[in-house]
């Protein structure tokens, strides 16, 4: 019987998209009935990077825990964090983009990859699908992943036009066509999500992700621009491994 199409999508969530790649790592592990029937990979800021990943190069998984580990360690040593007069934040992501995305990226994620970012005049939100080059997929993400003030004071161009992070309009995409199963490092309504263990049952709407109002996400929204200790973030790593095979028992998907 021919499966259903899947779609993923990761939500925007600076450098708690560490939980992202231990719920890619699950997925490439034991979920080869989900990635057998995938269609397209959406993402904002930093799930548009980890999606940008599991399209075109999902072998270098590892390579992309250690850089994301050696980029938070950078920010961490400087005074005022990513905004540290001197400090280049766009060029170090640039930088480990680079060395991540295979020549044929542009190939390979044309048509499936969804990167979702923001106008800076007009506000609107925008998916991108289609890629000319490599270096034009560099830029989206980069767009993608800018956030003004934070990152620098200078938006991304792209394609004559100036975009910031896709985090402030569309932070977790859903695609049209099949089922999009979303990822988020945020509790709240999301497929692979940590439990809320909470009192509460409040949410707050981010750009079209419901996350649970509790004091545990805020400390994750507020290390999404600050990142933890290495060790803190590895633990996020298992604890997106664990969702998401939560999720694949769930679904009875685990292969």
């Amino acid at each position: 019987m021919k499966m259903s199409v899947l779609n993923l999508s990761f939500a925007a969530c600076g450098f708690m998209g560490i939980y992202h790649l231990g719920a890619v790592e699950a997925f490439l592990r034991h979920g080869e009935r989900l990635l057998g029937s995938l269609g397209g990979c959406a993402g904002a800021s930093a799930g548009a990077l980890v999606a940008a990943v599991v399209v075109t190069a999902p072998e270098k998984l590892e390579n992309c825990k250690d850089f994301t580990l050696r980029f938070a360690q950078g920010v961490r040593r400087q005074r005022f964090g990513a905004a540290t007069p001197g400090y280049d934040f766009m060029l170090a992501l640039r930088e480990g983009i680079e060395d991540i995305l295979p020549s044929e990226a542009h190939s390979l994620a044309s048509g499936r990859l969804f990167v979702s970012i923001t106008n800076s005049v007009s506000g609107r939100n925008q998916l991108v699908s289609t890629f000319t080059s490599r270096e034009e997929l560099i830029q989206a993400l980069l767009a993608s992943s800018f956030v003004p003030v934070y990152a620098g004071f200078k938006p991304v161009t792209f394609r004559g036009q100036r975009w910031v992070d896709g985090g402030f309009t569309d932070s977790l995409p859903i695609l049209p066509g099949g089922r999009t199963v979303t990822v988020s490092p945020f509790a709240g309504r999301q497929d692979v999500c940590p439990l809320h263990r909470g009192r509460y049952d409040a949410e707050l709407r981010l750009a079209n992700m419901n996350v649970m109002l509790s004091v545990e996400n805020l400390k994750r929204l507020n290390m999404a621009l600050f990142p933890p200790s290495t060790g803190a973030m590895r633990s996020f790593c298992e604890e997106g491994f664990g969702d998401a095979v939560r999720f694949l028992r769930r679904e009875a998907r685990m292969s």
